[in-house]
């Protein structure tokens, strides 16, 4: 038999002791999931898969009309579709992506090496970079830092915090995207073969080229039209990350606040995990 002991800020009726009686179960069994499953010859796990294959299509028309419109059209309205492509960067790679790397939504390895293409294109990074950074992300699951201010999870809002708290927000969100070591990326990829650290590099390739050639037929729709979006799309992603982070990983901390003192009344109501002023031990 064994014992399972969960500590939990949760309210006193939820159970702290849980038994599981554990017999002739080898560790396979002890993981087994069950995953849905489709006679589909494309699609891997459902059809429904579908839904976000399409929109994934659909982001990557907006990214290249944004490009065709830019010249015919009022500058209100292009603020306006350029705030909406920040939205459906974020939407995509915490959505559409996120799911992606954990179910790739088709049979064939080909038709899911061009779909991450098209998802780098669309997002203008790196989806299969983008795999790498989220399990680095799962390993540490937000840790903290070590003696060396090192952290397993890259992205994980403790790494640049002070004194064992969350990271301010704001520097979160806004800095965050310059930070990406490409080469702790590269060398975690090698890790898993160099079919993908090769994969990687061709979307990598596949994006910045198509924006090359659009900077050389409109350079100024990529310096003062295009980028700032894209840069405020992947700050609305780390948003995302930062907010899910405080919420799932930690959930005495309200991305830097805790649930405690002065700050507990900011944040009570907005945790399911605080129920009182006392701290989360």
């Amino acid at each position: 038999m064994t014992l399972a002991i969960f500590k939990t800020c949760q309210p006193a009726f939820l159970p702290r002791l849980i038994f599981a009686h554990v017999s002739r179960m080898n560790n396979a069994d002890a993981i087994r999931v069950e995953r849905p499953m489709t006679k589909s010859k494309v699609f891997a796990h459902t059809r429904w898969d579908a839904v976000p294959a399409l929109a994934s299509l659909f982001h990557l028309a907006y990214f290249f009309a944004l490009f065709f419109l830019y010249p015919h059209t009022p500058l209100w309205a292009m603020l306006i579709l350029g705030f909406i492509y920040s939205l459906m960067v974020n939407a995509n790679i915490n959505g559409i992506g996120h799911n992606f790397i954990h179910n790739p939504f088709f049979r064939s390895p080909l038709l899911n090496r061009l779909f991450g293409i098209m998802q780098s294109v669309a997002c203008c990074f790196s989806q299969t970079y983008y795999d790498a950074v989220h399990m680095q992300h799962h390993k540490g699951n937000a840790d903290r830092p070590d003696e060396n201010g090192e952290t397993v999870d890259w992205i994980s809002i403790y790494k640049h915090g002070h004194d064992g708290e969350a990271e301010n927000p704001w520097g979160y969100v806004f800095l965050s995207f310059f930070r990406d070591d490409v080469g702790a990326i590269r060398k975690e990829l090698r890790k898993r073969g160099r079919r993908e650290l090769i994969w990687g590099n061709v979307e990598l390739a596949a994006f910045a080229t198509v924006l090359f050639v659009m900077f050389l037929f409109n350079w100024r729709y990529i310096i003062f039209y295009f980028l700032p979006f894209f840069y405020l799309g992947h700050c609305f992603s780390y948003l995302t990350i930062g907010f899910s982070s405080s919420m799932a990983t930690t959930p005495n901390i309200i991305f830097g606040q805790r649930c405690t003192g002065r700050n507990w009344k900011r944040s009570a109501g907005k945790s399911p995990n605080c129920r009182s002023k006392k701290a989360c031990a």
